[in-house]
């Protein structure tokens, strides 16, 4: 007798492979949508933490009768607070409610490019405005832009955030 005839064939048949790129294409067109949902919700979820740092920072300003510096640098934002009043710039670290400095844990999604126009930090002044200087000479609108996500304005006049 033969040995090779008696040895069992090795490797996949070719039904064994089409039922695995079948199952893998499913995979693909179900699974790969979902990926970008992802770095959505994680976008959305840093611009809303961008808007609570900016609102507590005018909140803050106006209470606190103090003036607040915000800047978004590499992505973050960090708030400053003066020590005293008046103030042109500011040198304490503003903590959160958790105590924390940072106020977006959450990073936007790979490949965001954040942009702040007009360049700079904003300065939120005591009475309630918003500057592009310390000293509170020129209010301004400050729109903070990202990809993939809803701009953020800041109003000059009056602070708010939306």
């Amino acid at each position: 007798m033969n040995a090779s005839c008696t040895e069992r064939p090795r490797g996949f048949t070719i039904v064994e492979l089409v039922a695995v790129l079948i199952l893998i294409s499913i995979l693909a067109v179900v699974a790969l949508p979902r990926l970008g949902v992802i770095d959505a919700f994680r976008s959305q979820g840093w611009r809303e933490q961008v808007v609570a740092g900016l609102r507590l920072a005018q909140s803050t300003a106006t209470g606190h009768r103090r003036l607040v510096c915000a800047s978004l640098g590499g992505n973050r934002l960090t708030l400053q607070v003066a020590s005293a009043n008046p103030a042109t710039t500011c040198d304490a670290a503003l903590r959160g409610p958790d105590g924390q400095t940072t106020w977006d844990d959450t990073a936007p999604a790979a490949g965001t490019t954040v942009t702040v126009s007009p360049a700079g930090p904003l300065f939120f002044q005591p009475d309630g405005r918003v500057t592009s200087d310390g000293a509170g000479a020129s209010t301004a609108t400050f729109t903070i832009s990202a990809t993939d996500v809803a701009a953020i304005t800041v109003y000059g006049a009056s602070g708010h955030v939306e």
